[in-house]
């Protein structure tokens, strides 16, 4: 029953995938991920040169060849990215579809394996190019393919388990917490400046009543599955999933329009959830609906637990963006951010603020200023044109 299941929720992220296409999902892959695909350009370069360094002759450690073993390095570092990217961009294809329904020990060695041999083809075929002299002789001799060739395939093959295992590990626990962990950024408590979204599914308990606590639960597992999407377009970071609820963060920065990404966020997560009703109500009948509520200000950040370690928010931050998402079940409204959140934000023109109202807020002795807002309806001549 269970796997009947996760099949149709497999096979509803597969259609919404089909719909949107490949090449607009790797470019947004690309486009998040510059920085790090920079990175492992650099870090491949110089684990080339290490390797030339390292493991050859002194003769053969001029500059040529240590040119040419920087760029060999390059470009297994860049099939790494490209296999990892391929994987991430297609995890609601089929074969991510398959690969989910699959044990995690298995999905990471299946990964692994198609990372190897990608890593060796490359390897093999930048030998050949890289090595090639004017005489029409290339670098692969039956000696390396001897001696050199088993040793790619077991180093390939160990490369590919460590950066599957450590690209898994960072998707369960995230990035803050394996940093902290590895690190100790948050072994003491630090405070940081955060815009905090709280976010609900509307009429969870109503939904539990008609369709069962089991299908609801699929619901969700998709609901938070396909708002993630939107939720890293917009540089916001899943900080924890709780009953019905997501808590969703962003950095409070100084430039006023990356901190609008936060607004932005919340309708292009509508825009997704309208795209997908269609799928949602073949499976289950209806689509989500759901509110939230920001705020931005300090927070406190701790690593706490020691069997399950994981880190936590505190703080008023966390209070009032908490209060702000259950006034807008009182308020019927979708989204209600705080004054001071706004007050940090480049508003675009597309989003409308409504009136300032206080709130005196449960947990809270102060009230606090806030505003409903939503999507301007586009104008009738638009829509003409």
């Amino acid at each position: 029953m269970s796997t009947a299941r996760e099949q149709q929720k497999d096979s509803l992220r597969v259609s919404a995938a089909r719909r949107e296409g490949w090449p607009a999902r790797l470019s947004r892959y690309v486009a998040r991920r510059s920085r790090l695909l920079g990175l492992a350009i650099l870090i491949g370069f110089l684990a080339g040169l290490a390797n030339r360094f390292l493991f050859d002759a002194a003769a053969e450690r001029d500059m040529a060849n240590s040119l040419r073993s920087g760029l060999h390095g390059v470009g297994i570092a860049l099939t790494v990215w490209m296999v990892q990217a391929f994987f991430a961009v297609g995890a609601r294809s089929e074969v991510g579809a398959a690969l989910r329904r699959l044990p995690l020990a298995a999905e990471v060695l299946i990964r692994s394996i198609v990372m190897a041999l990608a890593v060796v083809v490359v390897g093999v075929l930048l030998q050949f190019v890289l090595y090639a002299d004017s005489s029409g002789r290339h670098g692969i001799s039956a000696e390396w393919l001897r001696n050199r060739l088993p040793e790619i395939v077991a180093l390939s093959l160990g490369l590919s388990l460590v950066v599957n295992a450590v690209a898994e590990t960072i998707r369960l626990i995230g990035r803050p917490m394996l940093a902290s962990v590895l690190l100790g950024a948050y072994h003491r408590p630090a405070r940081e400046q955060l815009i905090v979204m709280f976010l609900d599914l509307a009429g969870s308990t109503r939904l539990a009543e008609e369709m069962g606590e089991l299908k609801v639960h699929d619901l969700l597992t998709r609901f938070f599955f396909d708002i993630d999407e939107p939720i890293s377009d917009h540089g916001g970071a899943v900080h924890a999933y709780v009953g019905d609820e997501a808590i969703v963060a962003w950095p409070l920065a100084d430039d006023p329009s990356a901190n609008a990404r936060a607004l932005t966020c919340f309708f292009a997560m509508e825009e997704k959830i309208a795209r997908l009703k269609p799928d949602y109500e073949r499976a289950f009948g209806v689509a989500p609906r759901f509110r939230a509520g920001l705020h931005a200000g300090a927070v406190i950040v701790s690593e706490c637990g020691d069997a399950k370690r994981q880190l936590a928010f505190f703080g008023d931050t966390m209070n009032v963006a908490a209060r702000l998402c259950e006034e807008c079940k009182a308020a019927n409204r979708r989204l209600i951010v705080s004054a001071d959140m706004l007050r940090q934000a480049a508003v675009p023109s597309d989003i409308k603020v409504g009136e300032t109202v206080s709130l005196a807020l449960r947990g809270r002795n102060q009230p606090i200023e806030a505003h409903a807002v939503e999507r301007r309806a586009p104008h009738a001549d638009e829509g003409r044109s």
